[in-house]
């Protein structure tokens, strides 16, 4: 992408609405922008990102065998009250009445409408086990909506219910959530741990959310610092293999770590004292086992080997994947800007021409802006007649991981200077050398 084509609306002050780190740079970078309180459009930066990040969790959810699918953002009443939760939701629920008066409502969660869906279409134990997802927008009416994407009313969501002949089964579909969303976090560049936590409206005794820790998270935590040492890594994982994903839930799992809800102060005593932490979080994700709370209220049944109906057990599992995008800024920044993750960046690298209207210069960018998309990526080319100090500014604020510098001067010796987001650290290489450089990150 050229941007001297694209929108991109950088701001050069911090907006006076914005109170924390991630809310200010992506307004200021042109991700979001502000249509309502705790609503917001995503720009072209700001969509690419998501947009990543979706992918990331379509492509860990087909590895765990999970189905994806889509269902509507607004519902019938009618099925909440079956659950016993329409009036127990409380105000963040957003009810609605369509032209004929019927009672509808704005999806918080889907608990309901999918097992509306299974009950429909699985009459017997043999179609099952089954796990079915979606990525949609929500709505929850937060009374003080606040800190941009991070606690919004209108949010990006991927929701994943997992349906069991019973417990030992569903435990298993908990366990295969949780490493599958371990490994989604990696990719993305986080480390979100696994803590013990209230299930809330969505019910159920078992129950992780996944933080990151950071200074602005609403959550406090209190952990083993030893769970901060844990990587998942890139281990061979076979999802039907209940005893591995059973071990990995251990590892994972078995150090102290909790949020302030499930707290439990002679249980943290007994972490050695150097390794208590108290800190914030950034909740990301949470799994839930909740049993047969949704099957027996609204007759999702089945009929198991020996001819009997028995209600399915059950699962719930969420990814905030707009929440995400705050998260990783928050997580991953300096004073100049965001420092995107390789994993998730909207753009593979910048190229930045020092010279704009120079014929030898132009004709090297256009050459490395070839290459590079000749092999699969997308650079943004900072093709615009500006400054040099105000064309790194952007580059820095929008927080490409790399960045291609190209000068007369430099194409006299014949090199170009690359440069690494994260570290600052800069060298001269020809353009084939940086090239290939670039290109080995990514492939």
């Amino acid at each position: 992408m050229r941007l001297s084509r694209y929108f991109l609306p950088v701001l050069k002050e911090n907006p006076a609405e914005a109170q924390i780190v991630s809310h200010r740079l992506m307004l200021r970078a042109g991700m979001i922008k502000q249509s309502a309180a705790g609503i917001y459009s995503w720009l072209p930066l700001g969509l690419k990102v998501l947009k990543n990040i979706e992918t990331i969790v379509h492509e860990e959810q087909a590895k765990a065998g999970h189905l994806a699918m889509l269902m509507p953002t607004i519902q019938s009443a009618d099925l909440w009250r079956e659950s016993g939760r329409y009036d127990d939701y409380g105000e963040e629920m957003l009810r609605i009445k369509d032209r004929h008066g019927r009672d509808m409502l704005f999806t918080p969660t889907a608990e309901e409408l999918i097992t509306d869906i299974f009950r429909g279409h699985v009459t017997s134990y043999k179609d099952m086990p089954l796990t079915m997802y979606q990525i949609q927008w929500k709505f929850r009416d937060e009374r003080r909506p606040r800190f941009g994407v991070m606690r919004g009313r209108e949010f990006y969501m991927k929701d994943g219910y997992n349906f069991d002949l019973t417990k030992e089964d569903a435990m298993h579909a908990y366990n295969r959530h949780l490493v599958s969303y371990l490994r989604t976090y990696e990719r993305m560049g986080l480390q979100a741990i696994p803590m013990r936590a209230d299930s809330g409206p969505i019910g159920g005794d078992d129950t992780h959310e996944f933080l990151v820790l950071a200074e602005t998270g609403e959550s406090e935590v209190f952990y083993d610092s030893a769970v901060t040492d844990l990587t998942f890594g890139d281990r061979d994982i076979n999802y039907d293999d209940k005893a591995q994903c059973q071990s990995i839930m251990e590892e994972f799992t078995t150090k102290y770590a909790r949020t302030d809800e499930t707290h439990d102060e002679a249980l943290f005593a007994e972490v050695p004292q150097e390794r208590r932490k108290v800190a914030r979080g950034i909740e990301v994700g949470q799994i839930f086992y909740f049993g047969t709370k949704y099957s027996e209220a609204m007759g999702a049944t089945v009929q198991d080997a020996d001819g009997k109906q028995v209600p399915v057990h059950m699962g719930s599992h969420g990814i905030g994947v707009s929440r995400l995008v705050g998260a990783i800024i928050e997580a991953s920044h300096d004073d100049k800007g965001i420092i995107w993750p390789e994993g998730v960046t909207p753009f593979h690298c910048g190229i930045v021409n020092l010279k704009q209207g120079d014929a030898e210069a132009d004709a090297a960018c256009e050459d490395l802006y070839r290459q590079l998309t000749k092999a699969g990526l997308e650079p943004l080319y900072d093709d615009r007649n500006e400054r040099a100090g105000g064309k790194f500014a952007t580059m820095d604020l929008i927080g490409l991981p790399w960045r291609l510098t190209v000068g007369p001067r430099g194409l006299k010796n014949g090199v170009v200077e690359l440069t690494c987001r994260k570290t600052g650290d800069s060298e001269e290489l020809t353009p084939e050398a940086a090239i290939a450089k670039v290109i080995a990150r990514y492939m």
